[in-house]
């Protein structure tokens, strides 16, 4: 179940919201510009099939959105020591607080993974399950946490045909809020 919590930009001593319920998640998201949807869970979507499963709506999100490149991409955990080396070297990358200079749309199929959305003095950590589509506006500082042991399969939409291209500030405020794993850990406790 997808999980929506807010805190100050000064640090997470202080929840501001914590809330589970879509409506009320895709309310809050909508004030920041951020479109939020929920898609069908399909079984058995890979890297492989995910743009077929989900033809339908990839269609008309890159009809009304303009996108040209859409992909997929998987994480499966591996007992592979490179597999892990790989997801480290990944985890990192996205851990940086950044903006792009257009939309990133992201949909999980499988797994899940957390935008933390850095808006008006607050941070918005969205935990994004299986049917879980996020609409980060262009410019929006965030960064995502796949966590230590990812394990998703996710499509992405992109204006141009670079691809994933960040724009980093040079923060270090990602350290200092509660992780994937701790977010997990503590949603599945309540």
């Amino acid at each position: 179940m997808t999980l929506l919590t807010v805190w100050p930009d000064t640090g997470p001593g202080t929840v501001v919201l914590r809330t589970a319920d879509p409506a009320e998640i895709a309310v809050e998201l909508q004030r920041l510009g951020v479109r939020y949807e929920q898609w069908p869970v399909l079984p058995g979507v890979t890297a492989a099939n995910a743009l077929d499963a989900y033809r339908d709506r990839v269609d008309r999100v890159t009809g009304t959105e303009g996108y040209v490149l859409v992909d997929a991409m998987e994480m499966t955990p591996s007992d592979d020591p490179g597999w892990r080396e790989t997801a480290a070297g990944s985890r990192a990358r996205f851990l940086a607080e950044h903006t792009h200079d257009d939309d990133e749309d992201r949909f999980f199929a499988r797994g899940a993974g957390v935008f933390y959305l850095h808006v008006r003095d607050r941070v918005h950590a969205v935990l994004c399950e299986a049917g879980d589509l996020l609409s980060v506006p262009a410019n929006t500082t965030h960064w995502f946490d796949m966590g230590t042991r990812p394990d998703y399969v996710s499509i992405r939409f992109f204006h141009d045909d670079e691809g994933w291209v960040g724009n980093f500030t040079g923060s270090d405020i990602a350290r200092s809020f509660p992780t994937f794993d701790q977010l997990m850990a503590g949603h599945r406790a309540s």
